[in-house]
C-alpha cells in the first residue's frame, strides 16, 4: 500500500502542522480551522498529480490553447464533524467534486472501553470513481475502516485516497492489515508512534473536533 507522509519533505505544510499542534495557538479556533483547510488544499494538490488528465482545446482572447484538464472529478468524503475544515480545503481545489458525509463517534462504556457507532451516511454513487476520504486524526483506525467499509458496501470506487493530518503508527498498521493495497493510498501529515489505551495519539494534537468547533457534551 502506498503511504505518503507530507512532512518528511520540508514545505509550508510543516508550518501549518506545527501550528495545529501548538497548545497556545490552539486557543484560536478560527486559525486551527484555517490551517486544517490549507493542509487539505496541499493534500488535494498532491493527490491531483496521481489522477488522469486529458488534453482539450481552450479558447483564449487571441487563439486556441492546448490545456490539460481532469478526466473526472473525485468524490470527497469526510467523517463529521472534525473533518469539515480538511474537507473544505480539498473542495477548494476539487471544486466540482461530489460529496459524501458520515456521522461516526466513539461510544464509551463504564469499563473505559468503547466501540465505534456510525449513525449517518449520505453518499453519491461511488462506482468506478476516485474517492478521497478525510479524517484529521487517524488513531486506532477503527472508525475510518468502519466508514470505508460502509461506503463501499453501497458502491465500490476504483481507488480510495485516505487523508489524515496526524496518524498513529498503530492506525496505519491497522489499515494496511485490513485494506486492499491496490485499492487504497494513505496520505498523512505526520505519523506519531504512541497511542494510549484510550486511543489518543501522543504527542498528537488533542481533539480536532473540539479545537475546531468547541467542546461537545
Amino acid at each position: 500500500m502506498m503511504l505518503h507522509q507530507i512532512s518528511q519533505t520540508n514545505s509550508i505544510f510543516s508550518e501549518f502542522l506545527a501550528e495545529i499542534r501548538d497548545v497556545n495557538l490552539q486557543k484560536d479556533s478560527m486559525r486551527f480551522r484555517k490551517n486544517l483547510e490549507r493542509m487539505g488544499e496541499i493534500f488535494a494538490y498532491e493527490i491531483s498529480k496521481t489522477l488522469e488528465f486529458e488534453v482539450s482545446e481552450t479558447q483564449t482572447p487571441l487563439g486556441i490553447a492546448q490545456t490539460a484538464k481532469l478526466k473526472e472529478q473525485p468524490v470527497v468524503a469526510t467523517i463529521l464533524r472534525a473533518g469539515l475544515p480538511l474537507h473544505l480545503g480539498i473542495l477548494n481545489f476539487f471544486d466540482k467534486a461530489e460529496n459524501a458525509f458520515i456521522g461516526a463517534y466513539r461510544r464509551h462504556h463504564k469499563d473505559n472501553s468503547f466501540d465505534i457507532a456510525l449513525e449517518y451516511l449520505a453518499s453519491p454513487d461511488l462506482s468506478n470513481k476516485i474517492l478521497i476520504l478525510c479524517d484529521p486524526m487517524l488513531a486506532s483506525g477503527s472508525s475510518l475502516l468502519l466508514t470505508y467499509n460502509s461506503l463501499i458496501s453501497r458502491s465500490k470506487p476504483k481507488h480510495t485516497h485516505i487523508i489524515s493530518a496526524v496518524a498513529s503508527q498503530q492506525g496505519i498498521n491497522h489499515l494496511k492489515t485490513h485494506l486492499n493495497p491496490k485499492e487504497c493510498t494513505i496520505w498523512c501529515g505526520a505519523i506519531d508512534e504512541e497511542l494510549t489505551a484510550q486511543s489518543y495519539i501522543v504527542p498528537g494534537l488533542g481533539d480536532a473536533g473540539d479545537l475546531a468547533f468547541g467542546i461537545k457534551m
